[in-house]
């Protein structure tokens, strides 16, 4: 059996060398260290740049957990709480409402939720919210009370319906926005100024950020766009660089190396470089299903252009930590139940497996979401690293 680099180099060089992938890195850590780290292709088609482990991308929901870990922090600190109403730090949060349909003028109907939102709905997506990536209502909300998009970086934007009372089901939305609002108030500090200072400095995280510096925008990737005929083609699309609020659920700009930091402290328990960032029982709280007898359930695309249909590992049944997605069954790949994994709406991917110590992530820019081709490659990487993980000595 060849190494696994080489098992991993062929992988990522096929996505490039088809045509598959304008540029891809990607990289596997276990507890003590890397394990692998690769890149092919280019940051933008047509310019010669090459994609390497320190290229800078748009990690979009990838930042959630990162997000959800600054909460647990303060949860440590007794400055947050799971299961206090979000409006004792957001008070705005009250004004949202549920959904409960449309007048004959296309007009929303709503009422008063049933129960306060807390920091504990907001984090396993089980308050409400959605996207309008994957939810007609909320766009047709928006559209019916002239909401600016969460793209706007406008704090208006964050007060879309709730589709359901909190706690009642899963759906994917905009929650951890709400979370990075709560940090914020209860810090006094803007989102990014927060997660620098406690996350980012402390890992060596020195090219994650929400605003992108000089130095990050020399190794910055462009996303592309995938036509119906399957080609690509850069485009120009940015999250906005001059916000009213930092998206905690999906607006960070990092790399594979930085993130990799991040995906190996949890691997160790909250611990990285001798520097303890979260206790050992918080990662442990951190990464259980959250969400009881409730199910993730596949996001349906209603925006072409931004994802297709998005479910990973049809069929197996899944639940929500406090940070990630959780397969209840062994995945295909042969990550064990229980292991921790979610994307980037640019198609990025990747999973946290404590039992086994390993962890790894792939980023390419590209829309739209779950490209299939984005998923292949990475699910192969994955499938790869368990195969080399299971092979005799």
């Amino acid at each position: 059996m060849p190494p696994l680099n080489d098992t991993l180099d062929a992988i990522l060089s096929a996505a490039v060398s088809t045509g598959a992938l304008p540029g891809v890195a990607a990289m596997v850590t276990d507890t003590r260290g890397e394990r692998y780290a690769g890149a092919f292709g280019v940051r933008c088609l047509g310019e010669p740049a090459a994609m390497r482990t320190d290229t800078v991308g748009w990690i979009a929901s990838m930042t959630k957990a990162i997000t959800a870990t600054a909460a647990m922090r303060l949860i440590e600190r007794g400055r947050l709480d799971l299961d206090a109403p979000a409006a004792n730090w957001v008070p705005e949060i009250a004004r949202v409402e549920v959904l409960t349909g449309f007048d004959a003028s296309g007009q929303p109907l709503a009422r008063a939720p049933r129960r306060p939102i807390t920091l504990r709905h907001l984090l396993t997506h089980t308050a409400g919210f959605g996207y309008d990536t994957w939810n007609p209502e909320v766009g047709a909300w928006q559209r019916a009370r002239g909401l600016p998009l969460m793209s706007s970086g406008r704090r208006e934007a964050l007060f879309t319906p709730l589709l359901f009372d909190p706690g009642e089901r899963w759906n994917y939305g905009i929650g951890i926005d709400w979370a990075g609002r709560m940090i914020e108030e209860a810090t006094g500090e803007r989102l990014g100024e927060h997660l620098a200072r406690e996350l980012f400095e402390p890992l060596g995280m020195d090219s994650t950020a929400f605003r992108i510096t000089t130095a990050m925008r020399e190794r910055l990737a462009r996303i592309h766009q995938r036509d119906p005929d399957g080609g690509l083609a850069p485009i120009a699309l940015e999250v906005i660089q001059d916000p009213a609020f930092e998206g905690g659920g999906g607006g960070l700009y990092a790399t594979v190396a930085d993130y990799l930091r991040f995906q190996r402290m949890i691997l160790n328990d909250g611990l990285a470089d001798g520097h303890r960032v979260l206790r050992p029982e918080t990662v442990d709280l951190m990464t259980r299903n959250h969400i009881g007898g409730l199910r993730v359930t596949p996001l349906r695309s209603v925006l072409p252009a931004r994802s297709n249909d998005a479910e990973f590992f049809p069929g197996l049944s899944k639940a929500w930590s406090l940070g990630w997605q959780i397969n209840l069954g062994p995945a295909p790949t042969g990550r064990p139940a229980g292991a921790q994994m979610w994307a980037g709406l640019s198609n990025c991917y990747g999973w946290i497996d404590r039992e086994k110590g390993v962890a790894g992530m792939f980023m390419t820019q590209l829309l739209p979401f779950a490209d299939p081709q984005a998923i292949a490659h990475y699910e192969a990487l994955e499938a790869a690293v368990y195969h080399d993980l299971g092979a005799p000595a």
